[in-house]
């Protein structure tokens, strides 16, 4: 994980691609599982009650939640149990990527099954918006939107595969982008098949 330089560049999204190779791809498999036992997955409903296709934890001293109160970022899950401390490998990915930022505080893992699709939205629920947002692919290939800041607009559309890490900074910070589409079998990461997606944050004020 030491290539300080994106591979491209997607409307001022930089991506990396495989820079957590394969063994090092299992080892945080392992460790979003034991994140996933202290904090069990959820499938979040949105204000309006509909229930996400994606189902979602947290590590870190916030995590990111949605029900009928709104987006928001809490210091437990829903259950009352604190969040489990982000996994060391995740926080080396992130001084790899972005290491003039802030150590993250929140680190959000949503699992994707062949069926489950990401709208086009903004991360726009954190106190400061000019920290960077880190995005890690790990299974199943999946297809990333990209639009603009403002909504509506063209967009365009890539490949995600297993190891590819994303990093909205600066002026793309807060571009809309989604997952239109998951290549189910296209990775043998999870047994199960799926993608998981790890998005690394500064969700708090500054400490």
């Amino acid at each position: 994980m030491d290539r300080a330089d994106p591979d491209l560049v997607v409307r001022g999204v930089g991506i990396w691609r495989g820079l957590v190779p394969p063994a090092a791809q299992s080892a945080l498999v392992a460790d979003l599982r034991a994140v996933a036992e202290a904090a069990p997955f959820l499938r979040p409903v949105t204000r309006r009650g509909q229930a996400l296709s994606v189902r979602m934890t947290s590590a870190g001293a916030l995590g990111w939640i949605t029900d009928r109160r709104g987006y928001r970022y809490e210091p437990r899950h829903p259950s009352g149990a604190a969040w489990p401390p982000i996994p060391d490998r995740l926080l080396r990915l992130w001084a790899a990527v972005v290491p003039d930022a802030p150590p993250p505080d929140s680190c959000l893992v949503n699992f994707y099954d062949a069926a489950a699709r990401m709208g086009l939205h903004q991360d726009c629920d954190e106190a400061d918006l000019t920290q960077p947002v880190v995005s890690l692919s790990l299974g199943d290939d999946a297809l990333f939107r990209l639009g603009s800041v403002a909504r509506g607009g063209r967009t365009e559309s890539l490949w995600l595969h297993s190891g590819d890490v994303a990093v909205l900074a600066g002026a793309a910070r807060l571009i809309h982008h989604g997952i239109d589409r998951i290549r189910g079998g296209s990775s043998s990461l999870l047994p199960e098949g799926g993608r998981i997606n790890v998005t690394l944050r500064v969700a708090g004020p500054p400490r």
